[in-house]
């Protein structure tokens, strides 16, 4: 991995240092394994005379000199990253010229060879700490720096930055100083690209726009429809914050091989080239994609004009984000209902990893990189969102807005902590935060609320109380506002009769304006989803939705009932079966398609995890039998049919099944409305690997068919999935091998896992602990936390797995980081376990 620098070391480093200029020299013609790398940075020293260091990872150094002084380049330290600079003066230039590496993981400046056309992309991915693979430089985010750079390329290539290029000729191209950014915003961009161009104008500003994919993805490239969603995010953005766009352009470009879903590097947004979308997809699809746009597009503002000081406040960069992203979907787009999507999808996820031993506080304490990045977890994004959605109800909207634009007058193109937001949504909103930062951001854990009440003999409520609890680890009680929703029988439905809203603080808390109320058919606290916590339903509630949850009118109510069952399922206060013909039972009352389609996977993995073995089979035919009937009544082409019918294949087991499958693929059946395209072709495939009805033969024809880089990633997932013994043992030794590019190391990796029979993953239990010492000190980061995570025996639920976890654990004492992936695999084992035994006691 790159160096692992300390918060400690940071704010040494920050204290000495000012940080004025980078001027990188890259030359891109010097082969596929390396690059000539050039930087000169001119620097202050607070301290003359003092030492630090500077950072370059994984290269051959040729040159370093320092104020004129030629250094040792054998001072280099390369398993460390670091080269040391002595006797520093109040004013320095430094030039390294080296050979640097082109990385295969995703990290650094990657390189990937296209294989339909046989082109070269290159871009790179610099969070947390991985610009210092591309360039020499003080790699952390406080020390600031404008940022010039040249390239000397293939002429026939784009090379896109920061900033549009003032010179470019026969391969040769320059781009002006960018403002004062972070090093991890910097970005280069390079190959023959397909390129569409556009700009947003407002006012006097005019920012030119373009959108980028690789040559072979041209044909499905809807840049029409991504520029629609950009300019609908300036619009809200530059209105909400009253303050213009801080850069000079806003290129969006979609690449191969990306580990996350977007990086917000500054006018420089990279974004996973799985959102150009080859084969048909549903409407959730594009909702996602448009959310994650304005997510990259909300940080041109918070994280790039103004940034953190060090990585604790990650979730701070992230979770406004997501939270201005959604509100923008809501408001200024067409994807009007967002907050339920996240409700359903966002808080879901946060809930989940609120709940593992490895919980902690939204304002996390981040001592160094190799912690930050196990860090982009359901806390930073999804619970810090929501709690930041609980805090605009709490100091209200329009103070809330009118502080973050003082937040972004006072700190432009500066760095901050999370007081200097606090600070100014006090003085905008006049609240003291202090309280509510040390209940919602200093301390982990999630909270339970549940009503509590008497009903007299007419029926009508004669107490009313809301109930809060917290776990035993993390025994916080916080004060929430929430609504409460009195929802009644009628004939348009489960619709809202009455709402309140209040504060909760406390154990219990009473509800006085409830008293002398009919009791409803359903209670919903935190109706309108206000707060961040979980929620039960009484029983007669709870009864109410066995066979009414359909019924229930508006899409935020309604899944919010869904989020509470689940919970209750994970917990294993609910049958996993129970779960399952819940969903069936209410899944034709679901309005929204992301909704639907979360509640399915959510079916699914109640079957394969949380229920019983025995029922396992009976489960994905109860499925399959419910999703095979409703695809086939949804109307023709629709979202709905799409989904149905995805969901059908991930749970087709029996004969009968399978053999429908079958025929889906080779064409012998049809269904009207159904396009069986390259995607859907790989998705019935699978399944059939997974079932034993198709192997290696099948899986090099649909190659043949499909010989991109998808296409391969798709074969070596399901070459991985084939149910045999030796091709579980293939897959693992390509694995551990330690040699894949990441996309396909990912994709084996999934097929490896990917298993009706679990079986297959019990010899990989030891065999994991074996060897995770090995990778976690050799491979690169995000390569090395993918195969901690991913090939955990998560499956394997049985003793053994947690006793074999908890062993390596006080064996081994591995790293923080890893020790964490860890108990998190170990408490799902136990969950599952939980859960497992539950639902054997419905049988």
């Amino acid at each position: 991995m790159a160096g692992n620098l300390t918060r400690e070391e940071a704010r040494d480093r920050a204290r000495l240092l000012t940080v004025e200029s980078y001027n990188v020299d890259l030359d891109l013609t010097t082969g596929p394994e390396t690059f000539v790398s050039d930087t000169t940075i001119r620097f202050g020293c607070a301290e003359p005379g003092s030492s630090t260091f500077v950072d370059l990872h994984g290269a051959k150094v040729r040159e370093v000199t320092l104020n004129g002084q030629s250094l040792d380049a054998s001072s280099y330290d390369a398993d460390k990253g670091r080269i040391p600079l002595p006797r520093l003066t109040a004013t320095n230039e430094l030039r390294v010229v080296a050979d640097a590496t082109y990385s295969r993981t995703g990290e650094g400046l990657h390189r990937f060879v296209d294989p339909v056309d046989k082109q070269v992309y290159l871009y790179t991915q610099f969070e947390t700490c991985d610009a210092h693979r591309m360039y020499t430089c003080f790699d952390q985010p406080d020390l600031k720096a404008r940022f010039e750079l040249s390239v000397t390329a293939p002429a026939d290539w784009q090379i896109i930055t920061n900033n549009a290029a003032d010179r470019s000729e026969d391969g040769r191209w320059h781009f002006p100083a960018t403002p004062g950014i972070s090093t991890y915003i910097t970005a280069l961009v390079a190959g023959p690209y397909h390129v569409v161009r556009d700009e947003y104008r407002q006012g006097d500003q005019t920012i030119p726009l373009g959108a980028y994919c690789r040559a072979s993805l041209a044909e499905y490239f809807d840049a029409d429809a991504i520029f629609e969603v950009t300019k609908q995010g300036f619009d809200f953005f530059r209105k909400t914050f009253a303050r213009p766009y801080p850069f000079d352009k806003y290129d969006q470009l979609f690449v191969p091989e990306f580990n996350a879903g977007a990086m917000e590097n500054a006018g420089c947004v990279t974004f996973l080239e799985d959102y150009v979308f080859r084969s048909r997809v549903t409407d959730a699809a594009y909702e996602r994609r448009a959310e994650t746009i304005l997510h990259e597009m909300a940080h041109m503002w918070f994280g790039d004009l103004v940034t953190m000081r060090w990585w604790d406040d990650l979730w701070l960069n992230e979770s406004f984000a997501t939270f201005m992203s959604v509100m923008c979907e809501a408001e200024a787009t067409q994807w009007t209902g967002a907050w339920t999507t996240f409700a359903n999808l966002w808080k879901t996820w946060a809930y989940r990893q609120d709940q593992l031993p490895s919980t902690h506080p939204i304002s996390a304490d981040i001592p160094d990189i190799r912690a930050v990045e196990v860090n982009f977890d359901g806390i930073t994004y999804a619970k810090g969102a929501s709690v930041l959605k609980q805090l605009v109800a709490y100091v209200g909207r329009d103070n809330f807005i009118s502080g973050v634009r003082s937040y972004f007058d006072r700190h432009a193109w500066g760095n901050t902590s999370l007081s200097d937001l606090l600070d100014a949504l006090e003085e905008t909103s006049g609240r003291d935060l202090t309280s509510w930062s040390k209940e919602w951001l200093e301390t982990a854990g999630v909270n339970t609320l549940r009503p509590s009440y008497e009903v007299g003999d007419d029926g009508t409520f004669t107490s009313f109380a809301v109930l809060q609890e917290a776990p035993q680890e993390h025994p916080t009680l916080r004060s929430h506002r929430v609504a409460i929703g009195l929802y009644d029988r009628t004939d348009a439905g489960i619709v809202r009769r009455k709402r309140v809203e209040l504060d909760v603080v406390g154990a219990r808390t009473e509800v006085p304006d409830l008293l002398g109320e009919a009791r409803p058919d359903l209670v919903l606290v935190n109706d309108d989803d206000l707060t961040y916590a979980k929620i039960r339903l009484d029983d007669h509630s709870f009864a109410t939705l066995i066979d009414g949850i359909g019924d229930i009118g508006e899409g935020l109510p309604r899944a919010l009932c869904w989020s509470a069952a689940w919970d209750m399922c994970r917990d294993a206060e609910v049958a996993a079966r129970d779960y399952v013909r819940l969903v069936l039972s209410g899944i034709r009352g679901v309005t929204d398609v992301s909704v639907a389609q979360s509640l399915l996977r959510q079916a699914r993995t109640a079957t394969r995890q949380y229920a019983d073995p025995a029922w396992r089979e009976t489960g994905f035919k109860l499925l399959a039998d419910a999703m095979h009937d409703l695809m086939t009544e949804a109307e023709a082409g629709s979202d709905w049919q799409l989904t149905y019918a995805q969901a059908f294949v991930s749970v087709a087991a029996s004969p009968e099944h399978v053999d429908y499958v079958r025929g889906l693929l080779d064409g012998s059946v049809s269904l009207d409305g159904l396009v069986i395209d390259t995607d859907m072709r790989w998705g019935l495939l699978r399944r059939l690997v997974l079932r034993g009805a198709a192997g290696e033969e099948e899986i090099d024809a649909e190659l043949r068919r499909d010989p991109t880089a998808a296409g391969e990633r798709h074969a070596a997932g399901d070459r991985a999935a084939v149910p045999t013994a030796e091709a579980k043992a293939a897959a693992w030794d390509r694995v551990i091998a330690g040699d894949l590019p990441n996309a396909v190391f990912r994709a084996t990796l999934g097929g490896l896992v990917d298993v009706d029979d679990t079986e297959l993953l019990v010899p990989y239990v030891e065999k994991y602990f074996a060897e995770i010492g090995r990778v976690w000190t050799s491979w690169s980061s995000d390569m090395s936390s993918t195969f901690a995570e991913v090939a955990y025996p998560f499956l394997v639920t049985d003793q053994r797995t947690v006793d074999l976890t908890t062993a390596y654990l006080e064996e081994q004492d591995p790293p923080p980081a890893l020790h964490r992936l860890l108990i998190e695999g170990r408490d799902g084992v136990s969950r599952a376990m939980r859960a497992q035994a539950k639902d054997r006691s419905a049988s």
